[in-house]
């Protein structure tokens, strides 16, 4: 079936390695007969910079609650162009893929700044509209990432803890948040620090994760149907 595709790739280098997965992720879509945008933001030179200066309008003048002046501004049709640009390509994406090296145990600042200020209150999320009611259900998410360390250094056991644990505020805080389908992420391993062969190797295997991406595991999040309206936890049956 034919998906409407959002590339978001973050890496401040042209040539590196996650560059080359926000290509391969662009041009393995486009193969396989997706529509794609592609939002790369260096490239774009995208402001990740949340501010009063993102909305047209203002609901509160004297004081900014920011996700209460997002709600306002996607009723009032005021949102910053740039904004509405880059709501208007995720609305319309079936799939959204990010790729971005890993930085200080997350991801990179112009990548935040993108959720903070595209994944708006209202539309996105808000209420008990999260998880599987979000306002983004019935979509999917991959992340592609890149990270320095070694596989063995993310181990239960190893120095940094669990990958998973480290991973949690962008597949379940943000991703699994607006309801989005997230797929296991794929990681390539160490990038800066091996020979090209095996960049080259993981490369393909990303272009493979890609190719069979409906076969690809889905996180188990949570179900808002087990939850009270206060979102405290139903008693177990």
């Amino acid at each position: 079936m034919t998906m409407k595709v959002l590339v978001v790739s973050a890496t401040p280098e042209p040539r590196s390695f996650a560059a080359a997965m926000g290509k391969a992720s662009v041009d393995t879509m486009r193969e396989l007969g997706h529509a794609v945008e592609h939002s790369d933001l260096y490239a774009m030179n995208w402001n990740p910079v949340a501010s009063a200066a993102d909305f047209g309008t203002r609901r509160d003048p004297d004081y900014l609650t920011y996700a209460l002046e997002q709600r306002h501004n996607v009723t009032a049709g005021t949102l910053a162009p740039d904004i509405r640009a880059e709501l208007d390509k995720l609305v319309a994406a079936d799939l959204l893929i990010l790729n971005f090296p890993i930085y200080w145990f997350s991801m990179p600042a112009i990548l935040k700044g993108w959720i903070d200020r595209v994944f708006v209150s209202g539309l996105c999320y808000g209420g008990r509209r999260i998880f599987d009611q979000g306002g983004l259900a019935g979509k999917r998410a991959l992340v592609g990432l890149t990270i320095g360390g070694r596989e063995t250094m993310f181990g239960p056991e190893g120095i940094h803890g669990p990958l998973d644990h480290l991973l949690r505020p962008i597949l379940k805080g943000t991703l699994g948040y607006v309801g989005y389908d997230v797929h296991e992420p794929f990681i390539g391993w160490h990038v800066p620090y091996i020979p090209d062969e095996a960049r080259r190797a993981i490369l393909a295997d990303y272009v493979e994760c890609l190719r069979g991406l409906d076969r690809r595991p889905i996180l188990p999040m949570p179900a808002m149907d087990g939850f009270n309206a206060d979102l405290s936890p139903k008693p177990a049956v």
